[in-house]
């Protein structure tokens, strides 16, 4: 019996992805565990395995095809003695789709009656074989009403050729209209500037090249909108002397040269954050709609920039964690980031973030929060500046840090005691040792 492979949720919140890569044709043998394809999500491109084995019988959506579904069918895969005309002809591409579908509201819903996977009364899902489901919508059978025959009850082609016709249910069109009006409202209601025919009417006498918004930047571009809309932002300021830091900094990497190690001043700026967060604890926390989720470790998340975007992947317990092991796992993610190779537990969660673009010659900016995170360090250069001691004027290096705060999660003297904190972490830093 012909078993369909579905679009996998490669994540908590994964909706559609990119077929990027096929690693197997049609014809090919396939164990359980093999590595069928590469596909892309919004974060990363990760390997997805086989759970059955069998013979890939049918490709149903090309490499390179954006926007499939999580659990559309993308391939299927046949059992000994099967034959590939079993197997449904492949899909129109992800992109074309719509527009048909849109066209009327009733032919969408005879479709979705006799093309997707049938569902009982009461939302149960009905399982059936593709060539199943044609010879029962070619006629006129209600799935739900008949008896699987195969693995777990799943409706074969004889269970159908055996069952007398029944109607299907009528989906009523109101509903889907009423759902689209909501919609269509939903984003509505949300600004997002100006639309794309007035910008394109715009800019109609110049010549410009149209780049095509690939997952990962859609999902920045939605987050980060969200984010300044919802999240009430207010920003607190410090400079940092950093003198003893780059003393102590090279006196360890001196001692470390051996072993391979070199530590970078975001090391210590990641591990001053974590140890700041348990010194002021209720600052180590995160928005979660109705309440606030407060934490015992610090999990600091990372600004890394990669080609079209940037990840943030997490350095869980870092408070407990040496300079040495924080720099050594920074320098694996931020390498497995630019590959698009990261996990989804490795750049989900945390409390708190660091973005820091001092190498790049930044003297300051402002971050954007990324929910539910309660506030991101802004981190900037380290410059040579005029400092004031005891009524003395001298030089030194000075580093501005703008800390961004969710005023739902930490109000500002309480944001004042955590910026200080990473302050007094990175004036002393042999304290952060102890």
């Amino acid at each position: 019996m012909a078993i369909e492979i579905l679009m996998p949720a490669l994540s908590p919140t994964m909706e559609e992805g990119t077929l990027a890569k096929w690693l197997v044709k049609e014809g090919d043998v396939v164990k359980s565990g093999q590595i069928l394809a590469e596909i892309e999500t919004d974060k990363a491109t990760m390997e997805f395995e086989a759970v059955d084995e069998g013979t890939i019988g049918r490709i149903l959506v090309a490499e390179g095809t954006s926007g499939v579904k999580v659990n559309a069918a993308i391939a299927v895969l046949l059992e000994d003695g099967e034959s590939a005309d079993a197997a449904p002809a492949p899909a129109a591409k992800a992109a074309e789709a719509p527009a048909a579908a849109a066209a009327e509201a009733a032919p969408v819903a005879a479709v979705a009656a006799s093309s997707a996977p049938a569902a009982k009364a009461g939302g149960a899902r009905v399982f059936a074989s593709p060539l199943a489901r044609r010879i029962a919508a070619e006629k006129g059978l209600d799935l739900a009403s008949v008896k699987g025959s195969g693995p777990h009850g799943r409706i074969v082609r004889a269970d159908v050729e055996a069952a007398k016709a029944v109607a299907a249910p009528v989906v009523a069109a109101a509903p889907v209209a009423a759902v689209a009006a909501t919609a269509s409202t939903s984003a509505s209601a949300m600004p997002t500037g100006p639309s794309t025919e007035t910008v394109l009417k715009t800019y109609a006498d110049r010549p410009f090249i149209e780049v095509k918004l690939d997952g990962m930047r859609k999902t920045i571009a939605a987050r980060l909108t969200e984010a300044k809309q919802t999240v009430p932002h207010f920003y607190l300021r410090r400079d940092i002397e950093l003198d003893a830091l780059m003393a102590f900094r090279a006196q360890l990497n001196a001692q470390l040269e051996s072993r391979g190690v070199k530590l970078s001043v975001n090391d210590f700026v990641i591990k001053a954050c974590a140890l700041a967060l348990q010194q002021v604890p209720t600052a180590n926390a995160v928005w979660a709609g109705d309440r606030v989720l407060q934490f015992e470790k610090s999990d600091v998340a990372v600004a890394v920039a990669i080609e079209g975007g940037l990840f943030t992947p997490v350095l869980r317990d870092a408070e407990t964690k040496t300079l040495s092991a924080l720099s050594a796992e920074m320098k694996d993610l931020a390498k497995r980031a630019r590959d698009r190779k990261l996990a989804p537990h490795e750049y989900q969660g945390g409390s708190f973030a660091v973005s820091n673009l001092g190498m790049f010659g930044i003297d300051n900016f402002d971050a954007i929060i990324n929910p539910p995170h309660a506030a991101i360090l802004a981190v900037g250069a380290g410059v040579a500046k005029a400092i004031v001691k005891n009524g003395a004027v001298l030089v030194g290096t000075v580093m501005s840090v703008t800390l961004s705060v969710d005023h739902r999660v930490i109000d500002g003297a309480l944001g004042a005691l955590l910026v200080n904190a990473i302050k007094d972490n990175l004036e002393n830093p042999l304290a952060m040792l102890a």
